[in-house]
């Protein structure tokens, strides 16, 4: 089990096609830092009907997306 299935569980029940959260958000749902690993691990969120778009460095946020 990825350590960011409790993030990929919690975008999972979203109803909206788009969210963006920040880093320290992440870290509290996910309940691990984010970290480069999350690079990694950002395709296993496919199989939960989201997708990663972008990761801003400078606002330190992540947008997600809903697949189709």
């Amino acid at each position: 089990m990825s350590k960011y299935e409790p993030l990929w569980r919690y975008l999972q029940g979203r109803r909206e096609d788009a969210l963006t959260l920040s880093f320290a958000e992440i870290g509290a749902i996910a309940g691990t830092p984010l970290d480069h690993s999350f690079l990694r691990c950002k395709k296993e969120l496919l199989a939960y009907g989201w997708q990663v778009g972008k990761i801003s460095m400078k606002a330190e946020t992540v947008a997600f997306a809903r697949l189709g």
